[in-house]
């Protein structure tokens, strides 16, 4: 062990006295929270279209997107681990209702607030099943979870991570009439309700082990931050370079060094492939052990941000749609396609034909401009920490 490993699992996590709060997990998410507004800055001011398709992109585009490929899977992992620093406070029983609660709410969230706040219009022909659905799902399924002994939770996490792309090549059709539950748990794709659609673009394995493996990471995972992280990314690199297995698209070389770069690291989302997770989970806990070893104070402003996540999305979605309207506005005149809602996945075209600059300046402007509201919510849940609805965001 190095002297830096050794001083990182000398020292306990620092816990606000506030809220009991892990600074270096409210750390992390902050940052997550603030890259995502990128992404989602991008999708109102870009036209559609595949930022990591190779043949495409430029490495700028690429790369602005492989950034935010850590939000989701640091967010799911972050939420199961305060989700175990939450249930030291609470029965296990109290727990599991509060994990049940709270996803079901969540999924209401995604398929009504959410789903405004991406199109500024309604209707009942079209719903998705995203980020916050998949959450909401993974922690009604943690609910159950929790009540294992911790080496079967932490088998069931693994088995969700490690094997699911051995399932890689079964399709819903093999199910016949089921076939739409396989579509909901490993297979990206259009569930049909009547004369409605149901899009689901976060099947639920194995995202439901990455919250698992979160909750199981808590007992001492953030005092070995700095040896779990790197030896992820290690296998990472190993993995990935024999494209034995881990990922449905095996990377090969490009017609230069930085094409190559990037196919190495364009690994599968949609479901995220062990590679992705190896990807981005590595990083991010390396930097728990760093925050928690290190303690700088420039940590600060982002710890804000990660203190009110759920507050944080729901506003930022309104208004990165919001930016997207005044830019359309501004450069043509019309924003009608803005106030659209699609019949299918990617039949909305946005108006806007933005340089990355301006998804750039635009992405600070609204990170700064949700700085005073997030504030103000942190010390409304600081004065009232017995609230219950106030633990829903």
């Amino acid at each position: 062990m190095t002297a830096a490993q050794r001083a990182a699992a000398a020292v306990p996590p620092v816990v606000s006295r506030a809220a009991s709060r892990v600074e270096s997990i409210d750390f992390l998410r902050g940052l997550v929270m603030i890259v995502m507004a990128l992404d989602h800055v991008r999708d109102n001011l870009m036209p559609l279209g595949d930022p990591v398709d190779l043949a495409t992109t430029n490495p700028a585009l690429f790369f602005t997107r492989i950034a935010t490929h850590f939000c989701a899977p640091t967010f799911y992992f972050l939420a199961g681990l305060a989700a175990y620093y939450a249930s030291r406070r609470r029965t296990p029983a109290e727990m599991s209702w509060f994990l049940l609660t709270r996803g079901f709410w969540l999924v209401v969230l995604e398929l009504t607030v959410v789903r405004f706040g991406w199109y500024f219009a309604w209707n009942f022909t079209y719903f998705e099943g995203l980020t916050i659905w998949a959450l909401g799902w993974s922690m009604v399924a943690l609910a159950a979870l929790i009540r294992m002994p911790r080496w079967l939770l932490v088998t069931v996490a693994g088995a969700m991570i490690l094997g699911h792309n051995t399932l890689d090549a079964v399709k819903p059709e093999s199910f016949g009439p089921a076939g739409f539950l396989w579509t909901i748990l490993h297979r990206p794709g259009s569930i049909h309700i009547g004369s409605s659609t149901l899009w689901i673009a976060y099947p639920l394995i194995p995202w439901i082990g990455v919250m698992a493996l979160g909750f199981a990471f808590g007992p001492d995972g953030i005092r070995r931050a700095l040896r779990i992280g790197p030896v992820m990314i290690l296998a990472f690199i190993l993995l990935r370079f024999s494209n034995l297995y881990g990922d449905p698209h095996p990377w090969t070389y490009q017609k230069n060094a930085i094409f190559t770069v990037m196919a190495f690291l364009n690994c599968e989302k949609y479901p995220p492939s062990l590679m992705y997770l190896l990807m981005t989970l590595g990083p991010s806990i390396t930097v728990i052990g760093l925050v928690e070893w290190l303690r700088p104070e420039f940590t600060k402003p982002v710890i804000l941000y990660g203190r009110v996540p759920m507050f944080y999305y729901l506003l930022h979605i309104y208004l990165a749609h919001l930016a997207g309207v005044v830019v359309a506005l501004y450069r043509f005149g019309n924003a009608s396609t803005l106030f659209e809602m699609p019949t299918s996945l990617g039949n909305q075209k946005l108006p806007s034909n933005s340089d990355l600059w301006a998804v750039y300046l635009t992405w600070i402007l609204v990170v700064i401009l949700l700085y005073p509201a997030c504030k103000w919510f942190a010390a409304v849940k600081a004065r009232n920490p017995n609230h219950t609805w106030l633990s829903y965001l």
